[in-house]
């Protein structure tokens, strides 16, 4: 009885080291910092769908509350009725998706000449457009709004668009992705009489799903979250974008309404969700095939 029960003490330890040994041998760490880390990225978007439920005394009440006490859909129904998000929503729809139109059109182009085409100056053409990458948009944003001003194109949907329909990230995608085709397919193409622009678009552009999704999503994420440019070049209510209107309209009479302000987040956040999960696989796959790290 003695042995046995000398000998327990050293079996748990024994197994508890197999155990640590399994878990490490597991990556199990890994799997443990990675769902913390999880949770804290995931948590902030989880109180916001939470507070869009609540009145403004529970979100303002102390000690805070994590659930609603009373669930109301009256800040989502304020936005539909009194703050015309239908117009506002429109307007960021509009010209996120002919922004993001525009960049799969113009930076395939442009990463197809820079990829399959010999031309002089072609290095530094892809040189400058590797420099632009560097400039701050801020230093852009005057000599653009005069641009724009002497076009006569303020608060129109061509001065929402037009500045951003080709963007140098989608033609560094482009092309390093078109890099890896073939040039015998675009040889066999030219053989049998086919035209450049017929083996950009029967040819190229098919192999280009990944990427072109992950510029899909890139540049409509971009385009629906732009706020300081709307702002200057949308000047009345009728061109407002979702988050203009979310920053002017969600202010009270003596402070800020943040349960309308959690409600009309919610509303600007869901459609980039459904985009990203509906286009995931083909943005993850754009991201490792095209050297973007």
């Amino acid at each position: 009885m003695s042995d046995v029960s000398t000998k327990l003490p050293q079996y748990v330890q024994l197994n508890r080291i197999s155990l640590w040994k399994r878990f490490r041998k597991a990556h199990g760490i890994t799997y443990v910092v990675l769902t913390i880390v999880g949770i804290i990225w995931v948590f902030p978007f989880f109180w916001m769908v939470l507070g869009s439920l609540k009145t403004q005394r529970e979100i303002m009440a102390v000690p805070p509350t994590l659930l609603p006490q009373n669930p109301t859909l009256a800040n989502f129904v304020q936005w539909f009725t009194q703050l015309h998000f239908g117009n506002y929503f429109s307007n960021s729809f509009i010209v996120a998706f002919f922004t993001m139109l525009g960049n799969l059109i113009f930076c395939s182009m442009v990463g197809y000449a820079l990829a399959k085409i010999d031309f002089a100056g072609k290095n530094i053409l892809f040189l400058l457009v590797m420099i632009t990458l560097m400039v701050p948009s801020v230093a852009t944003f005057i000599p653009l709004f005069v641009i724009i001003s002497n076009l006569h194109m303020l608060n129109t949907y061509f001065a929402l668009i037009l500045p951003f329909l080709t963007q140098p990230i989608g033609v560094f995608l482009m092309r390093q992705f078109m890099q890896g085709i073939p040039d015998a397919l675009l040889e066999a193409g030219r053989i049998d009489g086919a035209s450049e622009l017929r083996i950009f678009f029967q040819i190229v552009l098919p192999q280009c799903k990944p990427p072109l999704a992950t510029l899909a999503v890139l540049t409509f994420l971009s385009s629906w979250n732009n706020f300081l440019w709307p702002l200057v070049a949308a000047q009345s209510n009728t061109m407002y974008t979702l988050p203009v209107a979310l920053s002017l309209y969600s202010t009270g009479q003596n402070a800020t309404n943040y349960s309308v302000l959690l409600a009309g987040a919610v509303l600007v956040v869901t459609p980039i969700l459904l985009l990203f999960i509906f286009l995931q696989k083909y943005f993850i796959q754009g991201v490792t095939m095209s050297g973007i790290k």
